[in-house]
């Protein structure tokens, strides 16, 4: 008896000695990730809110100041123009790179012949940089050179296509261009949902009679409802950051006409060293993107949760 309970004891100490190894390293490796974390993200978000708050411009200014940056960047019309390009800019690059994508995806879907060759050709373009897409397409939607210098090449003289430099059309060359990089990433997603789809519910509605486009809009588009929420959570943090594509593709002009936040805050912090200015632009594309995504997250959870319990 007092082998087996000196033994009974031995085990329980390596099982304790086995648990504590199993919770300590794990928590000791995720440490420095943490750390870094923390201070290059979260910290830095905490000291550009401060920054915000005071008077600095070419250096720190750590003095409080209130909220004078916030009322002069309310005050800027280049921050309101900003403003309304990202909702045209956002709005349409996420409505046409899912509509667009859920195309390219539900034609492939059809088990066609050189499915995947064209995959990685649609996919491909997601491979590039915005800097390396903004300057492929700056050569060809340039008038002096590009597409509408080969047409008129042609023999049709009268032909136009100047967006890029056109103040009231040059948003829309940003549009055309994000939505040709980033649809195919949508189709990969979507297909990779439309294969997910249960095979025996789409041959249950098929001989129930239902067409091949009832069964689309009433059973696989629904069903894809993760894969929309996924791809807008996605698109919506590519058209908010959008800073790279302006840069090689516009840079913010004509003049200041395809301003996005991103630029703008970049133009007054770095540029014209205004950095409270730049600070509280920053802060307010923050607290936008708090306002636009974190309803939308607890619906999903709301969402999951129900559909958990049933």
């Amino acid at each position: 008896m007092p082998a087996i309970k000196a033994k009974s004891l031995w085990l329980l100490g390596k099982n304790r000695e086995r648990s504590f190894s199993e919770a300590f390293w794990p928590k000791l490796m995720l440490t420095p990730s943490f750390v870094v974390m923390a201070v290059f993200i979260y910290g830095f978000i905490l000291w550009t809110g401060y920054l915000s708050l005071t008077r600095s411009r070419m250096l720190p200014m750590y003095e409080f100041e209130g909220l004078g940056a916030y009322e002069q960047l309310f005050a800027n019309p280049r921050w309101h123009l900003a403003l309304e390009n990202l909702a045209v800019f956002g709005g349409l690059f996420i409505v046409l790179s899912l509509f667009l994508g859920l195309m390219l995806a539900i034609f492939l879907d059809q088990k066609i012949r050189c499915e995947g060759f064209l995959r990685t050709l649609y996919l491909y373009p997601m491979a590039l940089s915005f800097i390396v897409t903004g300057t492929a397409w700056k050569w060809i939607l340039n008038p002096a050179q590009g597409i509408q210098q080969q047409i008129r090449a042609l023999g049709w003289s009268s032909f136009e296509f100047d967006w890029l430099v056109h103040s009231d059309r040059v948003i829309y060359t940003l549009v055309l261009c994000a939505v040709w990089q980033a649809s195919g990433f949508m189709m990969a997603l979507f297909l990779a949902g439309l294969r997910g789809v249960d095979e025996n519910i789409l041959k249950a509605a098929a001989i129930d009679g239902a067409s091949s486009f009832a069964i689309y809009r009433r059973v696989i588009i629904p069903s894809l409802a993760p894969v929309f929420f996924t791809g807008f959570m996605i698109l919506s943090h590519l058209a908010i950051k959008s800073f790279d594509l302006v840069m090689a593709l516009t840079g913010g002009g004509p003049g200041y006409s395809s301003d996005l936040p991103a630029t703008f805050m970049y133009a007054h912090a770095f540029k014209r060293n205004q950095m409270a200015l730049g600070s509280a632009s920053s802060m307010v594309m923050l607290m936008g993107v708090i306002a636009v995504l974190v309803p939308i997250l607890y619906s999903e959870i709301r969402r999951r949760k129900r559909e958990h319990s049933h």
